[in-house]
């Protein structure tokens, strides 16, 4: 049911409101979506899981039950990582790295790319 022109507009002043008083309150939450939290997460359970990883590794050689302490803890940040990615789905996958495609991979190497043919082209030849 859409909102009546009284309704969009009081909630028209409670946006400008917002950012008057508080910009930075009002910037995260234009840039939050539901599936933000779900990608923090992600992250974090990647994060778990390489330290896992890592305290598996470096451990095996000294203990045999404190590596077992790494590869419990890379089991469970995996198990957090698929809970995560059920809750992100396909679609919150799709909105989050949108800004990694195209146009945006290129802006955020800053061009590097562009950078790399510029210096190894070679000169044109003079025509004789």
């Amino acid at each position: 049911m859409p909102l009546s022109e009284d309704e969009q507009r009081i909630l028209s002043e409670i946006e400008d409101h917002l950012y008057e008083s508080d910009p930075a309150l009002a910037r995260e939450v234009a840039q939050t979506t539901i599936y933000t939290h779900a990608f923090r997460n992600l992250k974090w359970a990647t994060a778990g899981f390489l330290a896992g990883a890592v305290l598996m590794v470096v451990l095996l050689a000294t203990s045999f039950v404190l590596a077992f302490g790494g590869f419990l803890l890379m089991l469970g940040s995996l198990l957090w990582f698929e809970n995560n990615a059920r809750k992100l789905g396909r679609a919150g996958l799709e909105q989050m790295t949108e800004n990694f495609r195209g146009a945006g991979l290129r802006d955020a190497m800053g061009g590097a790319g562009n950078k790399m043919r510029e210096r190894f082209q070679r000169p044109d030849e003079p025509d004789e």
